[in-house]
């Protein structure tokens, strides 16, 4: 394979599926941070101390994970991409700058006194640096959602030369998917942080079944699960819709509908087959897709056929979405009996941590196939009718993109093996063993402070 723009499209999606894991966990994260700090302050249960101490250092690997991946992976932009910054880079930079100047600084800043600071500043000013370090994880998805949702369906931007530029940035910023785009990622994040949360928690449990800490963490993933799953299958609903507004090649490849016709059928399984343009060994119900996307059985449904060969390619894209529904009502179905099973403070069987310890990561899985029909489903194009893919792409060699993409793969498997023997060494150990291993500054003297 020396083919430079797949190699190129190849080597991003790495970085950027191995990136994305990160902060779509430490988003929330950081807001269940919060709340730990808080609930230990207004309690005084050492406890919550305990619980706060573990998650924070789980919370700073994490971190440190995503931030060292998303400079690689900016660097693309202008070694792997030059065609993006040159075409569009007027309006991309801006908003990469914002994130960097509103959101990573303020991370950056206060994360030191949220780690370090426990024994040195006020407990009114601790909890407020935890605060302000939640903020700026969601100011970092505001504007890097800002940023790719504009490249979904572009708005406000006016064509200077051969460059497009700002003409109202109210609307690059707030384009037509944004709303939706950023909901759903907020609430994605919340999802893994929250079985991440109960599934370390069922991770320790297995070990040490009497950990009344645990069983506390593991309570509060499930309820935050419980709340969060079903109110993000109807966001996904209202963000499927907008889709098919903006980007029907988008949707007539996820539902694999190769022609424009009237009462098409909802597809729950099949092979998508490019070349007959046909869906084998097909499972569907009648009229469904129609249905669900027009609310009307026999609405028609715009095919494949009316983009020519301006449409993704339909097999990851179909796929990938059939991966991340059924993730989401697994989620739901999981969340939901876990919360009935350790009311009043139940303990959980065991084959059910085991169940919980199996979903630790399923907010992950539904993540990256998530965006797998986001940028994927996009194909042919960078920018969504402005810039297309091929019209981006540097000029390095295959062979020099081969190469590089090996370096990438084999030095992000070693960093995921490390980070997963950390976490799990983390997890395993417990609350008691975190707090008995603080981190400077954090130390039992200024937790008497509080």
């Amino acid at each position: 394979m020396d083919d430079p723009l797949l190699l190129a499209r190849a080597q991003f999606g790495l970085n950027i599926a191995f990136h994305i894991l990160f902060p779509s966990l430490t988003i929330a994260l950081a807001w269940i941070l919060l709340g730990f700090r808080v609930a230990y302050h207004r309690t005084g249960d050492a406890g919550w101390l305990k619980t706060y101490k573990l998650w924070t250092k789980i919370f700073a690997l994490t971190f440190a994970m995503g931030v060292v991946t998303g400079i690689v992976m900016s660097f693309q932009f202008g070694t792997n991409w030059p065609g993006f910054m040159n075409r569009v880079g007027a309006i991309a930079g801006p908003l990469l700058g914002y994130e960097v100047l509103t959101a990573f600084f303020l991370e950056a800043t206060f994360l030191g006194v949220m780690l370090f600071g426990m024994n040195r500043v006020p407990p009114w000013a601790h909890i407020g640096a935890t605060a302000l370090v939640a903020l700026g994880t969601s100011l970092s998805a505001f504007w890097i959602l800002a940023l790719n949702s504009w490249m979904q369906t572009p708005a406000g931007h006016v064509l200077d030369g051969r460059q497009w530029i700002a003409g109202d940035w109210l609307a690059v910023v707030f384009n037509p998917s944004f709303p939706y785009r950023f909901t759903h990622m907020m609430i994605a994040s919340g999802l893994t942080a929250a079985f991440v949360v109960a599934g370390l928690s069922a991770w320790r449990l297995l070990g040490a079944p009497s950990d009344a800490l645990a069983r506390r963490t593991l309570r509060v993933g499930v309820l935050v699960a419980a709340v969060l799953s079903p109110v993000q299958a109807v966001v996904g609903d209202f963000h499927g819709l907008n889709t098919l507004e903006h980007q029907p090649a988008k949707i007539a490849a996820v539902e694999a509908i190769w022609h424009t016709e009237k009462g098409v059928p909802l597809v729950l399984f099949a092979i998508p087959n490019a070349t007959t343009r046909t869906n084998d060994y097909a499972i569907e119900i009648p009229y469904g897709a129609s249905l669900i996307l027009k609310h009307d059985a026999n609405a028609q449904l715009t095919g494949l056929d009316a983009f020519g060969k301006d449409h993704p390619p339909v097999a990851p894209v179909f796929f990938a979405f059939r991966i991340m529904v059924g993730i989401g009502v697994a989620m739901i179905a999981v969340s939901w009996f876990s919360a009935w099973a350790t009311r009043r403070g139940a303990p959980a069987p065991r084959w059910l941590l085991w169940t919980l310890a199996g979903f630790t990561f399923s907010g992950w899985a539904a993540t990256l196939a998530g965006w797998i029909v986001t940028e994927i489903g996009r194909q042919p194009w960078l920018v969504q009718g402005v810039l297309r893919t091929a019209e981006a792409v540097g000029e390095i060699s295959g062979a020099e993109l081969g190469a590089s993409l090996t370096g990438y793969a084999l030095t992000y498997a070693t960093l995921f093996v490390a980070y997963m023997v950390v976490l799990t060494h983390l997890a395993g150990a417990g609350a008691e063993a975190a707090a008995a291993k603080p981190l400077p500054g954090a130390s039992a003297a200024g937790a008497a402070a509080d």
